[in-house]
């Protein structure tokens, strides 16, 4: 890395190494996605020998890898052009090519994968559906069960890396599915894998469940989950070999989470999110007793249990760049290279939205005094969370000269379920009223010169910031917006099937079903009223955001003569290409500077 760059790019560039994840037989074998080539790729580690070696080179990038329990081989999902419609794959761990993974699965999106003796299982949706697939003992794999609704391979689309979707035995296999009609509320199924034969159900009306992982004992039939009786998501334990259903005794508020098992099944890793910042504790089943796993402050991306116990976690803040740490804070792996330069701490931050109603958030500041300009830089989801944890855009912004607004608006993950489902049929509302009363304060606090305000994010924030362009365009002097819906009916013919099903979750129905909420809800119905210059970022196989709704919107300002900036790229809902990000990014602090007075590129 050379010394001339700026610390905004030495940031992106500095490479950026995954958590990585064992072969469950073979935990000395392991992989993880990297960007050491500039790229993000897949990776495998024989831990034994210290050989490290890049498994895929794919322009795309690819960041989904398993091993096989034997450690074998190496599995990862790879899709052509960024659309994420592709296929699993698998190349032997020491090399070689790379061929399907799964004979008789189609092409399509990933749903999940899950492994035990003798079996796997994947979902795939695509036009025809959603359905799972199972191999059992090598075979080409068959079709278990379709659906019209969202249905998917327990504990994938949570996020978490232990094993959610099949018993340790392979003898069941946990399901999230939507066919009572509602995908922001999944409910559980768990099913024999061989036969499809449902062996139990749990449906939560309009409360989220989720499969966390099983025991990893043979034979062990409970599984951790996730559930939302109490407002606040919460972890139990479901024994299906008695139906017995057990919540964890904790006192936290915010959500609870159980990651992991300990390999003797006599303990779980749960992680506790505390307004943007997380906890990990060792929960002992039999005695209910909780024990603190000593880490820094910030935000946990990953954590699991070793099988000699010991807890490996990678952790990050608006400060420090990732890093993977093992129980006694030393260094997993290293990625390649130079470390990215500090950030800036993210200071936690609550306000009054004018409504009754009590928002958080966190703020970042370049060093000095305010007031300085101000960037409203609007997470996406919209079920996401603003956290602390490491952004390298947001640290641009700060470089650049701005103080920097993320405000965790109704609608996001982190304060309840009453707070997440305050969307639901009343999209692009709640979270104007909430940005826009976090920027009023930070303007009172000294922090924000509401002169030079501007607007940003990717997907729902680019969604967020062509509604605020368009609803309050005298806040404004500019726009960021990545890849953002900008016609919102338009978008639906294009998406995915899953996010069209949450899509109908969300509205409350296709948009062409809920008629006044599109008209003061889609942005390219307000286009007409944007007075500030915008600037779009859109990929070209986006089926997230999609392509086509994106330009309708552009076209729309291009008729009027509006300025703007278009930056088109040839993937999808981001690039996984490092120069690419670095370009968009430059392009950005360019165009701001053009705009917003008293503002450098750094």
């Amino acid at each position: 890395m050379t010394d001339h760059m700026p610390a905004w790019e030495r940031r992106f560039r500095a490479p950026n190494v995954s958590l990585p994840r064992w072969a469950r037989n073979a935990p000395e074998r392991l992989v993880f996605w990297s960007t050491e080539s500039g790229v993000y790729q897949v990776h495998a580690w024989d831990r034994e020998t210290g050989e490290r070696r890049q498994v895929t080179d794919h322009p795309v990038g690819v960041l989904s890898g398993e091993l096989t329990l034997d450690g074998q081989r190496v599995i990862f999902w790879q899709d052509e052009t960024g659309s994420e419609a592709g296929q699993w794959y698998a190349e032997s761990f020491s090399g070689g090519e790379a061929e399907q993974f799964l004979a008789g699965v189609s092409q399509g999106w990933n749903q999940g994968l899950a492994q035990a003796p003798g079996l796997v299982a994947a979902g795939i949706s695509n036009a025809d559906g959603f359905a799972i697939y199972v191999s059992a003992d090598g075979e080409p794999a068959k079709e278990i069960w379709r659906s019209t609704e969202s249905i998917s391979v327990g504990g994938w689309e949570h996020g978490r890396d232990d094993q959610g979707g099949l018993s340790a035995d392979g003898s069941m296999l946990a399901l999230e599915h939507a066919e009572h009609g509602d995908s922001m509320h999944p409910a559980l199924r768990v099913v024999d894998p061989r036969t499809g034969s449902v062996i139990a159900e749990q449906v939560d009306d309009a409360m989220a469940l989720h499969a966390s992982c099983w025991s990893p004992v043979p034979g062990d039939q409970r599984l951790a989950v996730t559930h939302e009786r109490e407002g606040d998501e919460g972890p139990a334990i479901w024994n299906l070999a008695t139906g017995e259903w057990t919540d964890l005794e904790l006192s936290f508020e915010g959500p609870v989470e159980i990651v992991a098992w300990w390999p003797d099944a006599s303990a779980v890793l749960v992680v506790h999110n505390d307004e943007g910042r997380d906890r990990l504790y060792r929960y002992e089943l039999d005695a209910a007793t909780l024990t603190p796993i000593e880490h820094e402050a910030g935000s946990i991306g990953a954590a699991s249990v070793r099988p000699d116990g010991d807890v490996w976690y990678r952790i990050s803040s608006g400060e420090r760049a990732p890093v993977s740490l093992d129980s006694a804070g030393a260094d997993v792996i290293r990625a390649q290279g130079d470390r990215a330069p500090a950030g800036r701490p993210f200071h936690s931050w609550h306000f009054d939205n004018g409504e009754g109603d009590r928002v958080h958030g966190f703020y970042a500041t370049p060093e000095g005094d305010g007031p300085f300009p101000v960037m409203m830089f609007v997470h996406g989801g919209p079920t996401g969370q603003d956290t602390d944890s490491w952004e390298p855009e947001v640290l641009a912004y700060v470089d650049m000269g701005f103080a920097v607004g993320m405000v965790n608006y109704r609608g996001s993950t982190g304060y309840g379920r009453e707070w997440r489902d305050r969307l639901i049929g009343d999209v692009g509302g709640p979270e104007l009223i909430d940005v826009n009363a976090g920027l009023a304060d930070l303007v009172t606090r000294g922090i924000a010169d509401p002169s030079r305000s501007v607007v940003g994010g990717w997907s729902w924030g680019g969604y967020i910031t062509l509604m605020e362009l368009g609803k309050h365009p005298d806040l404004w002097l500019a726009g960021v917006a990545g890849v953002p819906v900008g016609d919102y009916a338009m978008g639906y013919e294009d998406l995915s099937p899953e996010l069209q099903a949450y899509d109908r979750a969300l509205l409350g129905g296709r948009p062409d079903e809920v008629p006044e909420l599109m008209l003061d809800r889609n942005p390219i119905n307000f286009a007409d009223q944007v007075r500030a210059p915008v600037i779009f970022l859109i990929g070209e196989n986006d089926t997230r955001c999609p392509f086509r709704q994106a330009m309708a919107y552009v076209d729309t300002l291009k008729e009027r003569d509006h300025p703007h900036e278009v930056v088109l790229f040839g993937t999808g809902h981001g690039s996984y290409d490092i120069d690419e990000e670095v370009d968009q990014m430059r392009t950005i602090l360019t165009f701001l500077a053009k705009h917003v007075p008293g503002v450098t590129v750094p």
